[in-house]
Parts: structure tokens; sequence; C-alpha cells
């Protein structure tokens, strides 16, 4: 029967305020909500064997039983069906907003989000009890924001310390290769780069501008549409704190100037709630007819700030991409421990790791500062500007230790005390403002001394440079690294390996560094080459 209801799992939302103060939705106001499935079979064990874009939809999509169900349910309940895609297990309904409070048994209200109306809710909602072992989420009814961009300049241009980094502190990504000893003379030709953007843009003719500036013959951008997508939507202010395009910029420009030969594949997002950050990721991992074999998420929000169903269901993507072969490069945020902007009301005081990239399938992206002398790396230690500016890193709270970091003596959640989960990062690379990347952003460059505005920087920079790294050890192996996780702990374990440097100093506010693994540098600072030469070895 589907008039008995049940409250679904991982759906509970919280509201940091007063909600019932704020107005409240209009009752014809339409939009689409997107109902996710349970997969016809579930997901083998990891195994590193790897499977075809078809035979994962035919094993481990959606049984049409399913969609015939809840399709009817929907119908009865006043939404029309928009679109089903069995490949993704997605269902998309569209309604007036009373019919979705009726069918959903939900509140739904008005809040202002940096000048921003969004839909937001509080609580869990309810399916009909038959349905439940059918639904494994609903996203949509609540569209504030979730994810922000892990790019960062100097927070104030005009008081930070930062603001005085001089220009020979910055680096072009094409220097940072070098200095990373990425394997020559590979530059990624034969790979398929897809990067992920929650709203922003790009000016071909500023890309093409700035290839040029830094010597690098311009690889092919494409911007790939797909349902319930955004647009590419370039701004005005590189300077503005929510413009979204300096974020965008900083991910093409890495990528594509450390692996030139590569085709890059840009989606956006229709804007940065969790809705719109699973559908473009979804996307990515089921893109058959592009088949992209490596993915940079340079967005993410602090664990806790994620419902159940969320994690769930953006962990059920990425475990997807690590049996398709894909490698998902993921950003662990710029505000250290905390995760959380000091001014966030949401924060606890407490430490917390940033999702996606605290996801066991993904590969932790940290940060730090480099000091170069005469061509060479003299001194790297971990990001960290008290209080909140810094690489993030930790300890999770929900999600599991993965296999390949069971050998590790793995610390406690800290700040508070905590259980034994997954840690992050896995790897780090230059992120700090201070020691930052050369950026051309809406006509602004970074650094630029005569305004006193410093180099770009954030972990935001790491994610598209393994990401470019990545597509140079595809390229020079013949295949595809895949899920790279359990092999870069299997060669930090191995006596004698020197692939990875661990820097001696630093911390990030809770977490220090310290000899091998650690939750501000991971495994470390990998040498290109030589991470090339053992995976040569595998």
């Amino acid at each position: 029967m589907l008039d008995n209801f049940a409250k679904l799992g991982g759906s509970n939302k919280k509201f940091h305020a007063d909600f019932d103060s704020l107005p409240a939705l209009p009752p014809r106001e339409k939009f689409s909500v997107t109902i996710r499935v349970r997969r016809k079979s579930p997901l083998p064990p990891w195994s590193g064997q790897r499977m075809t874009h078809r035979e994962h939809a035919r094993l481990h999509g959606a049984d049409p039983a399913d969609f015939a169900l809840i399709g009817s349910w929907a119908i009865g309940s006043r939404l029309s069906v928009v679109s089903t895609n069995q490949a993704t297990r997605e269902m998309v309904v569209r309604g007036t907003a009373r019919a979705f409070q009726k069918a959903f048994s939900t509140d739904l209200r008005i809040a202002d989000f940096n000048g921003q109306k969004r839909r937001v809710r509080q609580g869990e909602i309810s399916i009909p009890a038959a349905l439940a072992p059918v639904i494994s989420s609903v996203t949509g009814l609540d569209n504030r924001p979730f994810a922000k961009p892990h790019y960062r300049v100097a927070r104030s241009v005009a008081h930070s310390a930062l603001a005085a980094a001089p220009a020979e502190n910055a680096f072009t990504p094409v220097e940072l290769a070098t200095l990373y000893n990425f394997p020559e003379p590979f530059d990624g030709t034969g790979q398929t780069i897809a990067i992920l953007e929650l709203d922003g843009g790009f000016r071909p003719t500023e890309l093409a501008q700035y290839f040029q500036e830094v010597g690098i013959r311009q690889p092919a951008v494409t911007v790939v549409p797909f349902s319930g997508g955004g647009a590419n939507n370039p701004g005005v202010n590189a300077l503005d704190p929510f413009c979204r395009d300096a974020e965008v910029m900083l991910d093409l420009q890495v990528a594509g100037a450390m692996a030139p030969g590569a085709k890059i594949l840009v989606y956006f997002a229709r804007d940065d709630s969790d809705e719109s950050f699973l559908a473009a990721m979804s996307a990515i991992v089921h893109d058959s007819v592009n088949e992209p074999g490596i993915v940079s998420l340079s967005w993410g929000g602090p664990e806790p700030t994620a419902t159940q169903q969320f994690r769930d269901q953006f962990n059920s993507l990425l475990e997807s991409a690590a049996h398709l072969g894909i490698t998902v490069c993921a950003a662990t945020g710029d505000n250290a421990a905390p995760d959380f902007d000091a001014t966030d009301p949401r924060w606890d005081h407490g430490a917390h790791v940033d999702f996606p990239a605290c996801s066991p399938w993904a590969l932790a992206c940290g940060g730090t500062h480099v000091s170069v002398a005469d061509g060479k790396i003299v001194a790297e230690e971990v990001w960290f500007e008290a209080p909140h500016d810094g690489a993030g890193g930790g300890v999770s709270r929900f999600l599991p230790l993965p296999d390949y970091q069971k050998n590790l003596a793995m610390p406690r959640a800290a700040n508070p005390d905590g259980p034994v989960m997954r840690g992050v990062p896995d790897v780090a690379a230059n992120a700090s403002p201070g020691s930052g990347f050369r950026i051309l952003c809406n006509g602004q460059t970074f650094p630029d001394p005569a305004k006193n505005v410093p180099p770009m920087g954030g972990t935001s920079a790491v994610a598209p440079l393994w990401a470019a790294l990545v597509a140079r050890l595809n390229q020079a192996l013949g295949r595809n690294c895949g899920f790279l996780n359990p092999d870069l702990y299997k060669l930090a374990a191995t006596p004698g390996c020197d692939v990875f440097r661990t820097p001696a100093t630093g911390s990030n506010g809770t977490y220090s560094a310290a000899p091998g693994w650690n939750a501000c540098t991971g495994l470390g600072i990998a040498d290109g080459s030589k991470l090339l030469n053992a995976l040569r070895g595998k």
C-alpha cells in the first residue's frame, strides 16, 4: 500500500536559525526534484577489475520496475515525471510547492544566502513505506548552497600579509610541473580530464591569452551540456569572494598548462546545492560518449553539513567511478582543520574534514607552502595561516577507514575526540597563496604587485595539478591508473620507496606533520617521474 508513510533515512536537514520565522514558499511555485533509486544489484567489492559503461548500466543501474512504481505514485501525487535514466538511477519529477510538500510531508520555506533566495526545509521527509526499500535519495526540495570553491587569495588584499607576497613567489603551472618532476615528454595526449564546476565560467579568448603567456599550446576545452546542468556563465569581478570564475580559471589553467595534450571537458552545474552537485558528478561518471578517465573536483563543504543521503549517493557515484577506471582528484578545503570559516554560524569550534574529498573513493588533495631557490624546492611545509586559512585535513566522523589505510597508525579524530575512520588527505602539493599560482581571470592577473594583488592558491589548485599528473601517467603507462589510492599506499609502504616527500614541519591547527602519512599532507608530495617508474613496476 502507498498510503502508509515512513521517514526517508538520511534525509534529515538542519537550519541553524529560526526556521519558523522564514516566509513560506509560494504554493504554486514550480520546480523539479531528483529521486534516485537503488541499484539493480550491488557493486562487487573492489578488486581492481574494471567494467564498461554498458556493463555497469546493465548490471548495476536501475530496475525499470522501480521507476514504474515510483512514477505511478508521483502522478497520483500531482507530480509529473520529466525523465528517467536507468544508468544513473535518476528520476526527475516536477510539480508545485504545494504538491511536493504534501507528497513528502515537509514544510518548505525561503531563506536568503548571499543575496540569493533558496528553498529550505528542516527535519526528515516522508515517503510511502512500500517505496522505502526502493528510493535511495530525494534531492532538490531544499536547494540551499552546500559546496564552496576551494581557491584562495588573501582574505583582505589591503590588509593581509599575503598581499605583500612578492611576484617571484608565484609560479606558473609549467614551473610547478618541473619542480615536481612531472614525467617527460608526456603531456596527457589521448587522455580526457573532466572538471566539475558549480556555476561561474570562462572566456575562451582569455584562456587563449593565458596559455600564450605561459608558452603552452592551448589545450582543447569543451563545455559538456547535460540534463539539469548549468552553462558557461562568466562574471566580471575576479576579486569578489562570490565570483566563481576564479575557480573555473584556476582549474582550467592549471590542468591545461600541466597536461596540454589532454582533452578538457567542463561540466557546469546549475548551482551549488547538493542536488546540482550530484547531477553534475553523475553526468561525468556516466558519460559513455566522452568517457573521461580523470575528474578534478575543487568544490566541497564541511562533512557534517552534508545529509547522510547526499554523502551516500556521492560515495556511490565515486565507487562507480572506481569500477569504471576513473581517477577522482578532490580538494580538501582551505579552512584548515575546522573546515568552516570562522564567521559560519554552523561551526561548533571543532575540527572537521571536507566532503567529498573525505570519501574513501576520492584521491584527497591537500596543500603545502613551497620555497624555491635556484630552480629547486628547498623547503615545503604544511600550508596554514591561523586561525582558519590553510589546507584541510583530519579524520572523518562518518566514513569508514578504507582497506588501503588499515595498516597505518591512523590517529583518532581530534577536537573533540572521535573514532578512527577515513583519514585525509592522501597526497599534497603547493596550495598557499603566499607561494601560489600565476593565473588570469576577468582581466585581472594574479599576482599583480602594482595593485597589491597576491598569487592565487588553495587546495583547488592541487586537484587539477594531480589530475594533470594522472593524465601524464595514463599516457605513459598506456592504461588508466583508475582508482589510484590502493596503489599509492602500497607503494608508500614499500621499503626503500622514495616517491613521496613528507614535510617535516607544520600543522593545520589540530593535526601536525610527521614522517609517513599524516593528517596534514597525507603520504606527502610526489615526485612525478619516480611515481611513473614505480607504477611501471607494478
